[in-house]
């Protein structure tokens, strides 16, 4: 740690991410072991007076469940200023509100992110300021390696935290401790003995009003290219000497290197598909493609599927499925290595209860590992049990991990410019296929599955 925070700037304070997530985690940062004091600058381009965006912190730290004198204190002092981020002279207006060593936290869309980083190279930055950037970073590879160009002008990239909220959830890290402080679990984590991993962010929620974003993004985008490929690099990837950033950024680095579409084609190794009506939770939704703000030419996906293969001694031949979509039937956020089956099982016992799987949950944070063991009744028949085990809640949820990371200048928990990089990689040559139209989009009612056509698994085929 180098130094510490002293003020939180939010660019874009008044959007959704703000009030949903960024001031909840703060509130409970605030009130952990781990917060100290520090400053609060929201920023926007709307006009909004400091009695309403109070306002707006007190609830959001209500919200979050953070009641206490800190957090109440620091809603009770914090300013809103107005501001157009993409120009010069507001930005230095606002750091000059600053107390101390500021952070500036881009809660923007991409487009406003690179337009305000162009603007805070032509004036000159306080000593040791941080960037956070929320994820997409850049819009594909070209325009992330641009992004990266112009963040390294500004500042080294110790000083840039690229925010992926999943690095912070207690499940991922938790992967490191389950693989790394067992012996039980590494010696099978390979090729020989896992014959699939699958990725899984299945929401029963629809759009939600998130057109304005969402439209141009698309599941690929918004969950598979940044948040379930930095999952799969910490599943797969080599055991790093330390988990501070250089080596856990180094081993996830490394992973990702080695990744590329199945078998290498980019037209059979992805699947997409959107929501047609129909009916969650006795809910009645529309088809996506009359959601307001939708345009129906895009077609933008709300469920996306692709394979990736890891090219390495470890986990050469084994697919990766990243899969995530909305408007489904059930809630599935989960992890899933699939082991393969025993080379040889003695004659005389009967019974096939199928692949052995360790199912590690994204929420809640629960593992559950099966084992096929002498049923009930006749012993000579296997039969399937698992073991379900509760992981314990972290202190901090994910943003709050993230906030941490961020006022702490810790960047552990922080996206590298190289993962960055090789995430967009990966899932290029699936994005032109789909902008060529070379993969069909399907469709789905809303409330199901997904299309009957994807029992079979994307790798089988």
């Amino acid at each position: 740690m180098d130094h510490l925070i002293g003020s939180l700037v939010i660019l874009g304070a008044g959007g959704d991410l703000t009030a949903r997530l960024l001031l909840p985690g703060l509130g409970q940062w605030l009130e952990s072991s781990r917060g100290h004091d520090v400053e609060l600058l929201g920023v926007g381009f709307d006009p909004m007076t400091d009695a309403e965006w109070r306002e707006r912190v007190s609830g959001a730290f209500a919200a979050g469940g953070a009641t206490g004198p800190v957090p109440t204190a620091l809603a009770a002092r914090t300013r809103y200023l107005q501001a157009d981020v993409t120009k010069p002279d507001d930005l230095a207006r606002v750091l000059a509100e600053a107390t101390g060593t500021p952070a500036l936290y881009f809660a923007l869309p991409p487009k406003v992110t690179i337009a305000a980083c162009d603007a805070l190279g032509k004036i000159e930055l306080p000593n040791g300021i941080v960037f956070a950037l929320e994820k997409p970073f850049g819009t594909d590879l070209r325009s992330a390696r641009a992004l990266n160009r112009q963040l390294l002008k500004l500042v080294p990239e110790r000083q840039i935290h690229r925010v992926d909220h999943f690095l912070g959830k207690s499940t991922v890290l938790n992967i490191l401790g389950l693989r790394f402080a067992n012996r039980i679990f590494e010696p099978v984590w390979r090729s020989e003995d896992i014959e699939s991993v699958d990725v899984v962010f299945d929401e029963t929620l629809a759009l939600e009003g998130r057109a304005g974003y969402y439209d141009k993004a698309g599941a690929l985008i918004d969950m598979i290219q940044s948040h379930l490929l930095l999952v799969m690099a910490v599943v797969a990837m080599e055991p790093p000497s330390s988990i501070e950033a250089d080596d856990l950024r180094g081993a996830m680095t490394q992973a990702l290197r080695a990744a590329r579409v199945w078998k290498g084609d980019p037209i059979t190794s992805g699947r997409r598909a959107r929501y047609r009506a129909g009916t969650i939770d006795g809910r009645a939704l529309p088809a996506y493609a009359k959601e307001q703000g939708v345009d129906p030419a895009r077609d933008t996906e709300t469920l996306a599927e692709i394979a990736v293969g890891i090219e390495n001694w470890r986990w050469a031949g084994v697919p990766f499925v990243l899969r995530s979509g909305k408007a489904l039937a059930a809630r599935q956020q989960e992890i899933v290595i699939t082991f393969k089956p025993v080379p040889h099982r003695p004659t005389g016992f009967t019974g096939d209860p199928g692949p052995a799987r360790l199912r590690l949950s994204l929420s809640p944070d629960t593992i559950s590992l099966d084992l096929n063991i002498n049923g009930e009744g006749d012993p000579f028949t296997i039969d399937r049990v698992s073991f379900d085990v509760n992981f314990a809640g972290g202190e901090l949820g994910p943003y709050g991990e993230v906030l941490n990371g961020i006022l702490t200048d810790d960047s552990t928990l922080s996206v590298g410019a190289d993962e960055v990089e090789e995430c967009w990689r990966i899932v290029d040559p699936i994005l032109a296929a789909w902008r060529k139209d070379e993969v069909p989009i399907q469709t789905y009612a809303a409330g199901s599955v997904g299309p009957s056509s994807w029992k079979r698994p994307i790798w089988k085929d």
